[in-house]
């Protein structure tokens, strides 16, 4: 039966829930209208703290790849406890405008991706109250990451550039945090 033979009623019913019959299969995640940029999106990192490397297409066109988020997640974990979390495939659209507007090809280095409440909490007591409660960390909506070669006052003018979410700026600890939550600069 062809699409235009379905009654109306029936034919919106189904195209508003083939969108949820794919999340239920896993398949691809579809990045959000006028967002998409045309053709595949990389991003490398190196981990600050575990010494690990992971370098990948994480997304095409208007649709994120599960295998490469996956990856993504694992490696972007909590590093004290091993902890994996679920980090907002925004995060990374940021990450690849941020670097492709400063003409980097190099690696992200990665201070901190996901951080499980526990190590949160920890931290908080440690750093002289410069970790948040609420850290957007928590919801894997958070990133503290520099460039090698990209002076972070740069980094951190490009991340400001996008208007995308919050950038703060920590010279003394030689790191730019970026999140996707509301637009704001510290």
């Amino acid at each position: 039966m062809s699409q235009s033979s379905i009654p109306g009623p029936r034919r919106r019913f189904l195209a508003g829930t083939t969108g949820l019959a794919v999340a239920a299969v896993g398949s691809a995640w579809v990045a959000p209208a006028g967002a998409v940029e045309p053709g595949p999106r990389r991003l490398a990192f190196v981990h600050t703290h575990t010494l690990e490397r992971v370098a990948l297409v994480y997304a095409v066109g208007g649709s994120y790849d599960p295998a490469a988020l996956a990856s993504l997640n694992r490696f972007l974990r909590d590093h004290y406890t091993g902890e994996v979390g679920v980090l907002d495939p925004s995060l990374f659209d940021m990450l690849h405008a941020v670097r492709a507007s400063l003409g980097s090809t190099e690696p992200y280095e990665v201070i901190s991706g996901y951080r499980c409440p526990a190590t949160n909490e920890r931290l908080r007591g440690s750093r002289g109250g410069g970790v948040a409660r609420h850290s957007l960390h928590m919801e894997g909506r958070a990133i503290d990451v520099r460039l090698p070669a990209i002076a972070l006052a740069d980094l951190r003018d490009a991340a400001v550039s996008l208007g995308r979410g919050g950038v703060g700026f920590y010279p003394r600890e030689r790191f730019v945090h970026l999140d996707t939550g509301r637009v704001r600069t510290w």
